[in-house]
C-alpha cells in the first residue's frame, strides 16, 4: 500500500477541467516530482490533495484512506502539510509564532518543544531570528520559515509547491540542500517545482504532466535523460 495514491482524479475549477484522470503514488521515504508546464495541473494537484480543491472523479487515498472529501484542515488532521507557492507565511508574526501557528493542532507544549528544536535545528537561521517579524525576511528566510512551519505539525507527506520561486541561486542551492536533508531524516515530499533540473537531482521518481494529464512517469534519472523531456523542461 502506497503512503499516498491518486486513482483517476479529476477536478474542475468551475467549467474548466483542470485534472484529467491522474493517477500517482508516493511511497514512504520517497522524493516524488511532478514537472510541466505552467497550467499543466501541477499545483492543482498538490491543492486537491489537500483538500484545498475536491475531486469530481476519482479518489485521494493516504494509506488506504479515502480521503477526496475532507475539508482542508481534516486533511491536515490526517498528516498531509502544504508549503504553498509564495511561502504563505504570516508577515505581522514573529517566526517563533508562525512556527507555533504549523502546530495548532497539538495541544502537548513538551512535543511542541521537542518539533520547534528540531525546526531550529534544521534552520539555524531560523532560531538567531526568532523574535523577528516574518515579513522582515529575506525571500530564503521566508522559504526556510514556511518549510518548518510545515514540518511542526510532523507530516507524513510534506507537499512543496515551488519552493525555489524568487529565489537566487545561492539560496535555491540550500533550499534543496534542505530538502534532501528533510527526506534523508525520514520526511515524504511530494514537489513541485519550476527547476526541473533541480527538482529531478534530488528525486527518486517523477511525473510529467501535460493540460492536467500524466504523459510520462519514470525514475528520476531516466526522466533526465529522456529527449521530450531534455528539450521541454531542461533547455537541453
Amino acid at each position: 500500500m502506497s503512503l499516498l495514491e491518486l486513482d483517476e482524479v479529476h477536478a474542475y475549477y468551475g467549467a474548466i477541467h483542470a485534472l484529467s484522470g491522474i493517477s500517482l503514488t508516493v511511497e514512504e521515504g520517497e522524493i516524488v516530482t511532478l514537472i510541466g508546464a505552467n497550467g499543466a495541473g501541477k499545483t492543482t494537484t498538490l491543492r486537491t490533495i489537500s483538500g484545498l480543491l475536491h475531486c469530481r472523479k476519482g479518489r485521494v487515498l493516504l494509506n488506504g484512506k479515502n480521503i477526496s472529501a475532507m475539508e482542508a484542515h481534516l486533511v491536515h488532521k490526517e498528516g498531509v502539510d502544504l508549503v504553498p507557492e509564495g511561502r504563505g507565511i504570516f508577515p505581522k508574526l514573529t517566526v517563533l509564532e508562525n512556527l507555533e501557528m504549523g502546530a495548532y493542532l497539538e495541544r502537548d507544549r513538551a512535543v511542541i518543544k521537542k518539533r520547534l528544536e528540531y525546526a531550529f535545528g534544521l534552520f539555524p537561521r531560523l532560531r538567531e531570528r526568532a523574535e523577528q517579524k516574518g515579513g522582515t525576511l529575506s525571500g530564503g528566510e521566508q522559504q526556510m520559515l514556511a518549510t518548518a512551519r510545515g514540518l511542526m505539525s510532523s507530516p507524513k507527506i510534506l507537499l512543496m509547491d515551488e519552493p525555489s520561486m524568487g529565489l537566487a541561486p545561492v539560496l535555491v542551492d540550500q533550499i534543496f540542500d534542505i530538502i534532501k536533508e528533510l527526506n534523508a531524516q525520514g520526511t515524504t515530499i511530494l514537489l513541485v517545482e519550476q527547476n526541473a533540473l533541480m527538482a529531478l537531482s534530488i528525486a527518486h521518481r517523477g511525473y510529467v504532466l501535460q493540460t492536467g494529464s500524466i504523459v510520462l512517469t519514470d525514475t528520476a534519472a531516466n526522466l533526465k535523460q529522456d529527449e521530450m523531456v531534455k528539450k521541454a523542461y531542461l533547455g537541453i
